[in-house]
């Protein structure tokens, strides 16, 4: 690459945690963690994330997308994956690894994320623990940077449904991935103060866990299929 020549920022490849839509929270305005990264980094954002999308699907769909001369490529994939009944964990790691070998030749910096253990309502136990080795191998082959986001939970952070991240918590995960990369300022203090967003916030939450509660009773009273 020529000396002078653009860069291209920041590059974010993954399903609907990644595409980042939803509600304020806690005084936050919702935006992807990527997004937030790339605020923080000073870089300019590209996401071709998918909601719903599996693994397989990010490499055959986004990572060709993808051109070259990023500063960052953020890739967080699986959740999809361990959610369903017929995940297979071989094929994840080697779909994953393939995305990551694809990614580091686009961009000077890979980011990788861990999967939460504690993950869906009915919970996807024990499929993460199983993916998360995955992840921790490929990033170890591909030379990326790994955020850990295995703890990552609570009321503040997560939806009832226990998948989707609240406003604040796609902040938590962008600070974790800011974290990782070394980076000088965390995406966190670019929000106003949000003392006091707690009591402000627990009446919305009240209201989403009734109706993830309702959607649980009616996914149990379906005939098997």
């Amino acid at each position: 690459m020529a000396r002078g020549e653009p860069r291209l920022g920041l590059v974010a490849l993954g399903d609907s945690i990644t595409v980042g839509e939803g509600s304020m929270a806690l005084g936050v305005t919702p935006l992807s963690w990527a997004q937030w990264l790339a605020k923080a980094l000073d870089l300019p954002f590209t996401s071709y994330a998918v909601n719903g999308a599996v693994t397989a699907d990010v490499l055959n769909l986004q990572l060709p997308r993808v051109r070259p001369q990023h500063d960052v490529a953020a890739l967080y994939a699986g959740v999809n994956d361990v959610r369903s009944p017929d995940f297979d964990a071989a094929a994840y790691e080697r779909d994953l690894d393939a995305i990551a070998a694809g990614l580091a030749g686009r961009a000077d910096r890979l980011l990788m994320l861990t999967l939460p253990e504690d993950l869906g309502r009915p919970s996807s136990a024990p499929k993460p623990s199983i993916a998360n080795p995955a992840v921790r191998r490929v990033a170890a082959r591909r030379g990326a940077v790994l955020a850990d986001l295995s703890d990552f939970g609570g009321w503040t952070l997560v939806l009832p449904d226990i998948v989707h991240p609240t406003a604040i918590g796609q902040l938590e995960i962008a600070d974790r991935a800011a974290q990782a990369l070394g980076a000088p300022l965390l995406p966190s203090t670019l929000v106003a103060d949000r003392r006091g967003h707690d009591v402000r916030y627990a009446p919305a939450h009240a209201r989403a866990l009734a109706r993830d509660l309702l959607r649980r009773a009616r996914e149990r009273a379906l005939p098997p299929r």
